[in-house]
């Protein structure tokens, strides 16, 4: 009886990575796996950073006191483990280091500074055939970083990202996919003329290229497969894009629902967002929900009153 083999197996040969199709003998190894909770991670990067007194308990254990950012979780809260105190050693430069915060690559903001994979792509390479996208990047700048060093373009329009996600998206997708495919071995033949005409620095840059057209390929063998397959129908109606930047919130959620809808559709399990900025502009504030939660004026007027009460003869 043929061994089983791993849906991760590929085939090697003058430097070239060719993926299988889901074969026969890999359905064992999948088999393996029925029932287990998928593994899933979301990643996000706030331009704003965090009022810290909201976010992290003041004690440790299972059985701290919710903050008002960790209300909402309360229901979870044997589910949730809450990390403070950390940081990337080396990672420097002020806002330069968002390009370091999921690969702790050293100096961000220097001159020679090179990237290295995000935790998310290295991710993708274990678990990401196993959804329609191995991940998403969106938001404004990129969180997700290629093991060349390439950033990943994002998706920061709701709209596009719902037509990818449940839409038609129009045209013929697998011819779409067959005509990207034959255009990428077309440059990567002229780049390979040129690796015999340059130097070493340039050799490596061209090295760096082939890596990245290399894992377009890949992604592009298994897109056609998955277009073959119908998209989820959601409950949702697609949303509009809300241009105004002081409606900073309202997208935030309107993101954060289309993350929610990927993820409950196992159309990927790996995301990243990187939530930017206002651009000097004032944001509307939503009110403070008032029901099951503990606004944070509240939350400061009691550890105000407190610290006077306890400061008292």
């Amino acid at each position: 009886m043929p061994g089983s083999l791993s849906r991760r197996t590929f085939l090697r040969g003058s430097g070239v990575a060719m993926a299988l199709p889901l074969l026969d003998a890999m359905t064992p190894a999948r088999g393996a796996d029925k029932g287990a909770v998928p593994r899933r991670m979301v990643a996000v990067c706030s331009n704003l950073g965090f009022h810290t007194p909201f976010l992290f308990p003041e004690k440790a254990g299972t059985d701290f006191e919710p903050t008002p950012y960790l209300d909402v979780l309360k229901p979870l809260r044997d589910q949730v483990t809450v990390f403070s105190g950390l940081s990337h050693p080396g990672v420097d430069g002020g806002h330069t280091a968002e390009m370091s915060f999921l690969t702790a690559a050293p100096h961000p903001g220097a001159p020679n500074f090179k990237n290295t994979i995000s935790l998310d792509q290295l991710m993708a390479e274990r678990i990401g055939a196993e959804t329609r996208f191995a991940s998403l990047a969106l938001g404004g700048l990129g969180l997700s970083w290629t093991r060349g060093g390439v950033r990943i373009p994002t998706e920061g329009k709701p709209s596009r990202l719902f037509d990818k996600l449940f839409g038609t998206g129009g045209g013929n997708p697998t011819r779409k996919l067959r005509d990207g495919r034959s255009v990428m071995d077309l440059v990567g033949e002229e780049a390979k003329k040129m690796q015999r005409e340059v130097g070493p620095g340039d050799r490596q840059k061209l090295d760096e290229y082939f890596t990245s057209v290399r894992e377009l390929e890949q992604r592009l063998v298994r897109g056609q497969e998955w277009a073959k397959k119908p998209k989820p129908k959601v409950d949702y109606a697609p949303p509009k894009d809300i241009t105004d930047s002081a409606e900073m919130f309202a997208q935030a959620r309107t993101m954060l629902d289309l993350m929610h809808l990927a993820l409950k559709t196992d159309s990927t399990r790996l995301i990243t967002y990187y939530v930017g900025g206002t651009g000097g502009v004032v944001p509307n504030i939503p009110p403070w929900p008032t029901t099951g939660t503990t606004s944070p004026t509240t939350a400061r007027t009691r550890r105000s009153s407190s610290s006077s009460s306890s400061s008292r003869p």
